[in-house]
């Protein structure tokens, strides 16, 4: 028999993925989510009136940030805006999602004694100074600039996480995630993955912003979404997080717009703007917790995993 698990931010990328891969597997499914950056597309295969309708799927909308209350074995908390765009376009909500509805959903898993599991974020080490980032590794983040919204929110969620598990034995399970792309991601999110191959794709100039010589680490959604379901059934029980997922591969922005060109055949020319204020100019996981730990490591190379988004947004880019 499976469980009943409830998905917040379950309409969007990462979360509808997630929600698939539960469904597969026979667990019943509460997908939560307000649609401020979900999409119900995302999620449209699994609802009533699709041929693939699923008994055992129930969109709520509903946002975090105001109390909610069900019976779940499972609690998956991905509710927040991810992307700079996003995030800075309501940096109060914002907070508020991270510090309130992580508070709500922990005083759920409180109360049922659910098994609570947070997105964190690779946001939380800011503008590192140490490379590759270990989970022991306590950051470099401006706690007042513009990505602090997001930054900090994530910080003290994780806070409120181990403050759960300190005073009221809550069973919390905390990943840091890395740049994660793939299928489903929103066209005009503003995460450089989905810029490049939409500029890629209608002609227009890949745009880079600084000298492109940044670094970001990639990861396919669904070796994610596995690193996420080993977490919650595989780690041990007294291990709590924060684990980073992600892959250790490391790109240069350059490096990655000429990915994109090769594989959409585009001729667009890149072209480089001022660089974002608090853009970490180096990221990359030590994932070695998470090899030893859950077994776990990204199986999707970088190439391949760009063909499948590409294909993708060409279809959303058609319709």
């Amino acid at each position: 028999m499976g469980k009943r698990i409830l998905v917040t931010g379950g309409a969007g990328f990462v979360g509808s993925h997630l929600c698939d891969r539960l469904l597969a597997r026979g667990d019943d499914v509460i997908c939560l989510d307000n649609l401020f950056t979900g999409r119900l597309t995302n999620i449209s295969h699994l609802m009533a009136g699709s041929l693939k309708t699923s008994p055992h799927f129930e969109f709520v909308r509903h946002d975090v940030v105001e109390p909610y209350f069900a019976e779940v074995d499972e609690i998956y908390n991905l509710a927040s805006p991810a992307s700079p765009p996003r995030y800075q376009h309501n940096s109060i909500k914002t907070l508020k999602t991270n510090f309130i509805g992580m508070m709500n959903m922990l005083g759920l898993a409180k109360r049922t004694g659910a098994k609570i599991f947070q997105a964190s974020t690779s946001e939380v080490y800011g503008d590192p100074l140490v490379h590759p980032q270990t989970e022991s590794y306590w950051g470099h983040v401006n706690p007042i600039g513009l990505r602090s919204c997001y930054d900090e929110g994530k910080r003290v969620a994780e806070t409120l996480c181990f403050d759960y598990h300190r005073n009221h034995n809550v069973d919390i399970k905390v990943v840091r995630i890395f740049n994660t792309y793939g299928p489903r991601m929103d066209p005009d999110d503003g995460r450089v993955v989905s810029n490049f191959i939409v500029q890629a794709l209608k002609g227009q100039p890949l745009t880079v912003y600084g000298d492109g010589s940044q670094t970001r680490a990639f990861c396919f959604v669904d070796d994610l979404v596995t690193g996420f379901i080993k977490m919650m059934d595989v780690s041990p029980k007294d291990f709590p997080g924060p684990v980073n997922l992600g892959n250790p591969g490391e790109f240069t922005m350059l490096e990655l717009a000429e990915w994109v060109k090769k594989l959409t055949g585009s001729q667009s020319p890149i072209i480089h703007k001022p660089l974002p204020s608090d853009d970490p100019k180096q990221r990359r996981p030590d994932i070695s917790k998470a090899r030893s730990l859950l077994g776990w490591e990204p199986q999707v190379a970088l190439g391949d995993g760009l063909k499948q988004t590409i294909e993708y947004f060409a279809t959303q880019i058609r319709a």
